[in-house]
């Protein structure tokens, strides 16, 4: 019996995920410190990086700390808003669909 080689081309559609912009809120109680240290502990930020979000968030009312699939972005927001908890701080953060 003959060998058959056959090549199948197989083509997937894959969509690339929704993407969302996690964004910290400003507030009149959250030290400047605290929002630099998550920026760097959450989102992995240099210290560098972290301060100018931190002055974004300041002076223009919210900053963008990264943009993530869903599912990493709503953990991140859990994390921030657990830890802020823990520390008594009200810092809001959100997520929302680029």
């Amino acid at each position: 019996m003959p060998k058959i080689n056959e090549e199948v081309e197989s083509q997937l559609a894959l969509d690339k995920p929704s993407m969302y912009k996690v964004i910290l809120h400003n507030d009149d109680y959250t030290t400047m410190e605290f929002v630099v240290m998550i920026l760097s502990d959450i989102f992995h930020k240099s210290i560098e990086q972290a301060e100018k979000i931190m002055w974004d968030i300041h002076q223009k009312g919210k900053g963008v700390c990264g943009v993530y699939t869903h599912e990493i972005a709503q953990t991140k927001v859990e994390q921030v808003l657990e830890l802020a908890k823990d520390n008594e701080f009200p810092l809001l953060a959100t997520m929302e669909e680029e």
